[in-house]
């Protein structure tokens, strides 16, 4: 299973999602530290959730690296976090 396969698994189980977007975004740090041969080292992702109403920036950037603990440092070299609720999202 590839790694973003993976994060989608855990975060879909973590905080049931309405939206979920996952890009690996390795081929844009090549030459850098943490990338690796094949890809999956940088990721961006967006996540909406209902559990995220009434947290601050940080306490959901801590809910998505938490559900993804195992994975962070590696194979996950740097994760961008967008974290919102339905109701920011659809704001925009």
């Amino acid at each position: 299973m590839s790694v973003a396969e993976t994060m989608r698994r855990k975060l879909e189980a973590a905080l049931a999602p309405t939206k979920l977007e996952i890009e690996d975004q390795s081929h844009l740090h090549k030459g850098h530290a943490g990338h690796r041969p094949g890809g999956e080292s940088h990721f961006r992702v967006v996540v909406v959730a209902p559990g995220f109403a009434g947290k601050s920036r940080v306490e959901r950037q801590r809910m998505v690296t938490t559900a993804l603990k195992d994975e962070m440092g590696h194979p996950i070299h740097a994760l961008g976090i967008k974290a919102m609720t339905p109701e920011e999202a659809e704001a925009g």
